[in-house]
């Protein structure tokens, strides 16, 4: 019968070992392993300009300036200034347009029509709302002006309260 393991020796090279089992296991011996490392610690450091490359440092340009060197500013395009200059070219053409863009709202004559033939029918803004299927919000905005008119909820109103609302008056 052999032992499990023979005895390892401390030497830099690797060794093998057979069990009874006819595995073979192989071990490192720690001696040798770590001979090669450089165990200093390492420094980096950033590098400064190279001569003859640009100095971005105002302390390092002011010195060039007064040591009389030559030194060359150039300006990005548009930095540091809050110049209007090249936006898109129709922007003008808005910034000058006066037009009055807002929605066309119910005319004075619509909404007193729909009141006094809500009122002769003898209905309430709610009872009106339901009556054409819409809240009764929405008729207190035809009331009141503030609606855009809607064919559709114009002809609800009208088959409703029975009298006409739109179109030309005969």
């Amino acid at each position: 019968r052999h032992a499990p393991f023979a005895t390892l020796t401390h030497c830099a090279c690797v060794t093998t070992h057979t069990t009874h089992t006819s595995r073979t296991h192989t071990h490192i011996t720690m001696a040798g392993q770590w001979q090669g490392q450089d165990w200093e610690p390492v420094v980096i450091r950033k590098k400064g300009p190279a001569p003859g490359s640009s100095a971005k440092d105002p302390k390092s340009l002011a010195a060039a300036m007064r040591s009389g060197a030559q030194v060359e500013t150039v300006q990005k395009f548009g930095a540091g200034t809050n110049k209007r200059g090249g936006g898109p070219s129709n922007a003008q053409k808005l910034e000058n347009d006066t037009e009055n863009l807002s929605h066309e709202r119910v005319s004075s004559e619509l909404k007193k029509m729909i009141q006094q033939a809500r009122l002769a029918k003898k209905m309430t803004q709610a009872q009106l709302g339901n009556a054409i299927n819409e809240p009764p919000k929405t008729v207190q905005e035809y009331e009141n002006g503030k609606a855009i008119p809607n064919n559709q909820v114009l002809g609800k109103i009208e088959r409703a309260l029975g009298v006409k609302l739109r179109g030309k008056k005969k």
